[in-house]
């Protein structure tokens, strides 16, 4: 990655894209955020830390729209790569 703070960050559901963001629009630049987060646990290769998510949330679109079963989402950030789910009913 030769610039962490310029990366298309990418979500669709069932082919559709829903969010479309990027690491340029970040409030605390990495070194930052990976800084803080030190201060209370130790980081790991591979730990993830979790910085929020670009407009585009279900809940805030008109009419909201939940996740069901048979839906699938892919995600992706540009030079990182993709991760594709199937959403499954919860059973017991």
């Amino acid at each position: 990655v030769t610039d962490p703070h310029n990366l298309n960050l990418w979500l669709k559901l069932n082919d559709k894209t829903v969010q479309d963001g990027s690491t340029a629009n970040f409030i605390f630049n990495i070194p930052y955020l990976v800084s803080y987060v030190s201060r209370f646990m130790t980081l790991l290769p591979g730990d993830i830390i979790s910085t929020g998510t670009p407009a585009g949330v279900g809940l805030g679109m008109k009419p909201p729209v939940y996740l069901k079963p048979g839906d699938i989402m892919e995600l992706g950030i540009d030079g990182l790569g993709t991760s594709k789910q199937e959403v499954i009913a919860f059973s017991k």
